[in-house]
């Protein structure tokens, strides 16, 4: 088995597509097909440790170096990770309109994950700045209910729209929040009804 054959089974053991690979390495499909095919003559230990970030493995396994000799008194963990979809985006700012639909997956670990169903929405705009930045990915765990002060994706406008903010109580008058005085808070009544997604619970950027 050549490199190429390896990428390819790495790839598949994990569930993506061509296309998937290509935008995490800032790649063509194209480029990525050429790879599986074997078709290159040296390829940049950069973009192999950067398929193995990809897939979750060694560089080594790649290049194959893990099959040649392996020590016989080391147990072997599991690289299996957890893929969690990302559904569109999510505004930090004006709300915009809630995409339902599937834009690819983020994978991680088992030990980091919390409890719970849980999806990937990307931030969109400053109003949740510094706490949240512009452009990142949230961690959200679906839950129709958040203890005051947390951040949540909450539906707004009849569940078209989707928006990210702090979650604040004052008697019966709910109130989302942006962390950045910049921004209006967005103020929930029985005409302008909100449905919480799910609490927020961390964020992570890619370089």
């Amino acid at each position: 088995m050549n490199i190429g054959d390896r990428i390819k089974k790495a790839r598949l053991q994990r569930g993506m597509t061509l296309i998937e690979v290509a935008e995490k390495l800032g790649k063509t499909e194209a480029t990525i097909q050429r790879y599986e095919s074997g078709n290159i003559k040296n390829l940049k230990n950069d973009t192999i440790e950067e398929l193995a970030n990809v897939f979750n493995v060694s560089p080594a396994h790649l290049m194959g170096w893990d099959t040649i000799s392996k020590p016989n008194n080391i147990i072997a963990l599991s690289p299996a990770t957890v893929k969690i979809p990302v559904l569109g985006k999510i505004a930090c700012g004006d709300p915009i309109t809630a995409e339902e639909n599937l834009t690819g997956y983020r994978y991680e670990s088992p030990d980091s994950l919390p409890s719970g169903k849980l999806i990937y929405l990307q931030a969109k705009g400053d109003s949740m700045e510094p706490t949240i930045p512009n452009g990142s990915y949230v961690l959200i765990r679906q839950q129709p209910e958040v203890e005051n002060g947390e951040i949540a994706a909450v539906l707004v406008n009849g569940d078209t729209e989707a928006t990210l903010k702090r979650v604040k109580r004052q008697g019966d008058t709910v109130i989302l929040m942006p962390d950045n005085p910049k921004h209006e808070p967005y103020v929930i009544t029985a005409d302008n009804p909100a449905r919480i997604i799910g609490k927020a619970i961390r964020y992570t950027q890619d370089l």
